[in-house]
């Protein structure tokens, strides 16, 4: 049987977690990673998200890359001709149709890699994550340690009482707690 072989094999992955477990940290080693092996990448953020710098991407532990912040999501197909690989960081902050330039950008060849948050501080469903998790290919779900009892913590609390969904923060405003815990503090 004579198969022709496919060069051009897109994919969605992404990655995903509460608040402190990684997810930014490994969207730089995969990118970086990407880079060494010969890859043209090209890292977008929201330009909302300006918490440790305005054109870069930096993860708490203060790693960073140069990034293009954007205010939409179909500014990612516009920019993306001549990469190999798109990776896109905080991707919760984006509406829904970040799903569909991603796929679209899949379909076209082109490796995708997204992290974000997939659920908010009301455990919650956060923007395009839940769509973005049924289109990938792969799916990593990091999870950070409980800051109360050190146990695998799957949640982002918020500890200032807000109904907005979208607040910027980090240990100031979040702690990363498991079910247990989370459940205590809600109902406190």
């Amino acid at each position: 049987m004579n198969r022709s072989l496919n060069t051009n094999r897109g994919s969605i992955e992404v990655i995903c977690g509460s608040m402190f477990s990684g997810k930014t940290e490994e969207l730089l080693r995969r990118v970086r990673r990407a880079h060494y092996g010969g890859l043209r990448t090209i890292l977008f953020k929201p330009k909302m998200d300006d918490r440790y710098s305005s054109t870069e991407v930096v993860s708490h532990d203060s790693n960073r890359n140069i990034s293009t912040p954007i205010e939409h999501p179909n500014e990612i197909e516009n920019l993306s001709s001549g990469y190999d690989l798109i990776a896109i960081d905080e991707a919760q902050f984006f509406d829904e149709s970040l799903i569909a330039v991603c796929e679209r950008l899949a379909d076209q060849g082109l490796k995708v890699i997204v992290s974000g948050l997939e659920k908010d501080y009301r455990r919650q469903g956060f923007g395009p994550m839940p769509g973005l998790m049924v289109k990938a290919e792969f799916v990593s779900k990091l999870h950070a340690i409980c800051v109360d009892c050190g146990e695998l913590a799957n949640y982002s609390f918020r500890k200032h009482h807000s109904n907005e969904q979208v607040q910027l923060g980090s240990k100031e405003e979040y702690q990363a707690l498991c079910r247990s815990c989370y459940n205590q503090k809600i109902n406190k």
